[in-house]
């Protein structure tokens, strides 16, 4: 009993006015149409087929390779675009699902049930439907007394009666294959746009008196569709409170659902707490007891348990455990922060190593740099790793002291337990345990401030006169 699902995604979408392409839009940080194909591929179908057409290059470029692919050159209706994947449907296939790409709330489960209820029933099709308060605009399905579709009426050549209906078309429909291509060969655009409508072989199923059932959507915010940038956004609050509540449901203190941005591949231990303002994106995975936020963005982060992060933003790095970081704080790509270390307000963290209990208080760069364990870096230290052409690395050995505003000129090693002074610029290696000062000797002149007015007096006074 093979399966397969076709996803009609040929449409540009001139409603976003955008030169992206509809299905390209992202929802949480993931095109729509990966949304659906990530539905699904739960669903261990024998086939997924996505009928592209404007902008097709980048549309297959983003499905990667998940899907076949069907060509709709000329978008002539949904049930031509339907048309275009016949060719490809498999012949082993006994049902089709057919659904949008611009609808990314679905689930799997959803899908499971539209597919197994025409199965079960054996029908012809079977069509989602969904009860909603506020139907205007949207296609009113028509029951008999048994509760089967007749038809599919769109909102301007519905009656007066049949406008008072609630139960809308989704879009989302199962066919039995046979049925589904016999049916579309019968298509006519006998309508003022001339297109082909795939609810036309709805009312050519049931004029060969076959069955076509109704399945009503549990949760009606699955079958939100993206048709301008003002849907997107509903779309995109959607499912930010699905990801929310999920969270929340393993254990997840959230204190603001409706100001936390969670991405669909993040993945959160138990027991932390995200702040208000946290965003969290890619494949940032977030260990247990942690404490994220308020206003922190972290994007392919590993984050280990009982970490801190606050008011910060940190990419594709790795901080572990018990680390404290921010307010304030820039770790960049390619960084590890050790375990129990802290990097404070101010400072710049960029493609280094940190090792565990070291502490980066406030006000300093580190870049391209292997800091050691237990090492003391002050305020306003800069490792000066780019000569104006190529990057250099500085190393910094454990139990090292790095004291405030001193210039580490790389290439540069710091031995174990070295010591820096303040205010210094180091420009050569410097031994374990040794001592280094690069700053000017100080010169003091006593009294010289009163005799330096003084004259300053003096001479204005002389000028005043002259």
């Amino acid at each position: 009993m093979g399966r397969s699902a076709i996803v009609l995604a040929a449409g540009l979408g001139t409603r976003m006015k955008s030169k992206r392409h509809k299905v390209l839009h992202e929802v949480c940080g993931k095109p729509m149409i990966l949304h659906i194909l990530d539905e699904l591929e739960q669903l261990d179908l024998d086939q997924i087929i996505v009928v592209v057409g404007q902008q097709r290059e980048a549309v297959q470029a983003a499905i990667g390779g998940r899907a076949e692919i069907a060509v709709q050159s000329e978008q002539l209706g949904t049930g031509h675009a339907v048309q275009a994947a016949v060719p490809l449907l498999r012949q082993d296939v006994e049902t089709t699902i057919v659904l949008y790409g611009d609808a990314p709330l679905i689930r799997a489960q959803t899908i499971s049930a539209l597919l197994s209820e025409r199965e079960q029933s054996q029908a012809a099709a079977c069509v989602l439907t969904a009860d909603v308060a506020n139907p205007k605009g949207l296609g009113r399905v028509i029951l008999d007394d048994s509760g089967h579709v007749t038809r599919v009426v769109e909102e301007k050549d519905a009656t007066a009666d049949e406008k008072h209906i609630h139960l809308i078309n989704t879009g989302i429909y199962a066919f039995d294959t046979i049925h589904l291509v016999r049916a579309l060969a019968r298509l006519q655009p006998d309508n003022a746009q001339g297109e082909y409508y795939l609810t036309d072989t709805l009312s050519i199923l049931r004029e060969e008196c076959q069955h076509v059932c109704a399945l009503p959507v549990e949760d009606v915010d699955e079958i939100a569709s993206v048709n301008d940038l003002v849907q997107l956004a509903d779309v995109e609050r959607l499912m930010r409170v699905r990801i929310c509540q999920r969270w929340m449901r393993e254990g997840v203190t959230i204190v603001n659902p409706e100001h936390t941005y969670i991405g669909l591949d993040v993945t959160i231990g138990r027991d932390t707490i995200l702040y208000p303002g946290t965003i969290l994106e890619g494949k940032t995975v977030i260990g247990d007891e942690c404490i994220i936020g308020p206003n922190t963005r972290l994007v392919n982060m590993t984050v280990s348990d009982r970490v801190k992060v606050e008011q910060s933003v940190g990419y594709d790095s790795l901080i572990e455990g018990f680390a404290q970081v921010g307010p304030f704080a820039y770790i960049r790509p390619g960084s590890e922060i050790g375990a129990r270390v802290k990097i404070g307000d101010f400072v710049e963290i960029k493609k280094s190593k940190i090792g565990e209990d070291t502490k980066i208080s406030h006000l300093a760069y580190v870049g391209d740099a292997t800091v050691g364990k237990r090492v003391n870096i002050g305020c306003g230290v800069i490792t000066v790793n780019y000569d104006g052409k190529e990057k250099h690395q500085t190393l910094i050995g454990d139990d090292s002291f790095v004291g405030s505003n001193v210039n580490l000129i790389a290439p540069l090693s710091i031995g174990e337990g070295a010591y820096l002074c303040a205010g210094s610029t180091i420009t050569d290696e410097v031994p374990t345990d040794g001592f280094a000062i690069g700053r000017n000797r100080q010169v003091t002149k006593a009294d010289y401030v009163k005799s330096w007015r003084k004259s300053r007096l003096d001479k204005d006074s002389g000028d005043e006169e002259a």
